[in-house]
């Protein structure tokens, strides 16, 4: 992973100063920059709209008693693309765009979400996966034979009286 972003970071800023030269050279110094404003800004608006839309989505489902996994990743990719979008730069503006256009965001939600694993534990006879050895949380925590020290003694709880009140 780690080389991965050392070369994006190395990469994308050379691929958008040549960008910004091309079309800095193309349409001159103030529209360019104008661009690059105006590109941010309406990114940002798109991201608020879309993402409420992916909430709205997300409250629907969980209401409906289903899990919204999908609605999650996209929301995720959402936060994603407005990041590319407020980032300077022509080549990532079009790849947050990319990503805020639904039908391109919901393909690439669906293709992540077959990259995803979700394990799940259950106590049944087709268990599969979990931890290791015994399951903590199915130990009885009265048994004797619990690791550790073992502090046993008695108590009587008497009534507060004045005698063991502070003032």
């Amino acid at each position: 992973m780690f080389p991965i972003l050392l070369l994006l970071f190395i990469f994308v800023p050379i691929i958008e100063i040549g960008l910004f030269i091309q079309v800095g050279g193309f349409l001159g110094l103030w529209p360019t920059i104008g661009l690059v404003l105006l590109t941010a800004f309406v990114g940002a608006s798109l991201v608020r709209s879309q993402g409420l839309q992916t909430l709205m989505s997300v409250q629907t489902r969980l209401q409906q008693g289903e899990m919204p996994a999908q609605q999650i990743v996209e929301g995720v990719m959402l936060a994603v693309s407005g990041v590319l979008l407020l980032t300077p730069g022509f080549m990532t503006d079009a790849l947050g765009m990319l990503v805020l256009l639904p039908a391109p965001r919901a393909a690439i939600a669906k293709y992540l979400m077959s990259k995803m694993v979700v394990k799940t534990m259950s106590n049944g006879a087709f268990h599969q996966g979990g931890f290791q050895g015994h399951d903590p949380f199915q130990q009885n925590p009265f048994d004797k034979h619990q690791d550790g020290n073992t502090f046993e003694g008695e108590y009587e709880r008497k009534d507060d009286d004045d005698r063991n009140k502070l003032n």
